[in-house]
């Protein structure tokens, strides 16, 4: 039976009633994220509450702002997990969950943030069934279209979004993002060791502007495992702060 929590050096995540557990993706996205000069930050489709938590820890960690995070989740049961995570942490007073679908709760929103943060979910065929691990992992919860119009709402004119998707998605990502505004800034192609092909892309997107040249895009790429079980100096260096035996 696998784990119901994972540990991390600062807090402790619950996950064993969210469809999404703690994995790879999210921590990668949570330890990557460039946090200089944030202090409000909104994380749609926040399961766990991982990257709020990381998020949390990390811009506490910068001395330079007290931070404001939001998290948002349409699954009520991953919803009271992440609330439970949050509370247990010793940032509970800086994350508020909230239980909604994305859409609706930008449509009440009236607050504008500086960061916006996703593990957004990346299957493009129908939902197999209507379990809540087929919803958080099919677009037809969350597209790459919808998230790419609320942060345009959303975000401040210096603002940033930061998402992690498949190759392919990221393609289709990066084709959609001009139109709705957004030009990349960032770009970390991860590999699962250096000889095997590019498995995940994560993004920094900015809001573009309609006279200033847009920004020069950082491209980078990273492999997660020399061997099994075995990580490379690159990923040690992100996740440090974060796993227990490092």
């Amino acid at each position: 039976m696998p784990n119901p929590y994972f540990r991390f050096k600062r807090f402790t995540v619950v996950h064993d009633r969210c469809a999404m557990k703690v994995g790879t993706d999210g921590v990668l996205l949570g330890a990557w994220v460039d946090v200089t000069d944030v202090q409000t930050v909104l994380e749609i489709g926040t399961g766990s509450g991982l990257i709020a938590l990381m998020l949390a820890q990390r811009i506490s960690d910068t001395g330079r702002s007290t931070p404001s995070i939001d998290g948002v989740e349409v699954d009520h049961a991953a919803s009271q997990q992440a609330a439970e995570n949050v509370g247990s942490s010793p940032w509970a007073d800086r994350i508020r969950i909230h239980h909604a679908a994305i859409q609706s709760y930008a449509a009440d929103c009236r607050y504008r943030y500086d960061l916006i943060v996703s593990n957004p979910p990346f299957f493009n065929h129908a939902i197999p069934g209507d379990s809540s691990r087929a919803v958080a992992r099919h677009t037809q919860t969350l597209t790459a279209e919808t998230l790419l119009e609320i942060a345009d709402r959303l975000l401040v004119d210096e603002g940033r979004l930061c998402l992690i998707y498949p190759v392919a998605q990221a393609e289709t990502l990066m084709i959609a993002a001009p139109m709705h505004n957004f030009v990349a800034r960032r770009i970390l192609r991860v590999r699962p060791t250096p000889s095997l092909p590019v498995k995940r892309v994560l993004i920094e997107l900015v809001k573009s502007t309609p006279h200033g040249a847009p920004p020069a895009t950082e491209t980078s790429t990273i492999a997660l495992e020399l061997a099994r079980h075995t990580y490379t100096p690159e990923f040690i260096a992100l996740i440090r702060d974060f796993y227990l035996k490092y």
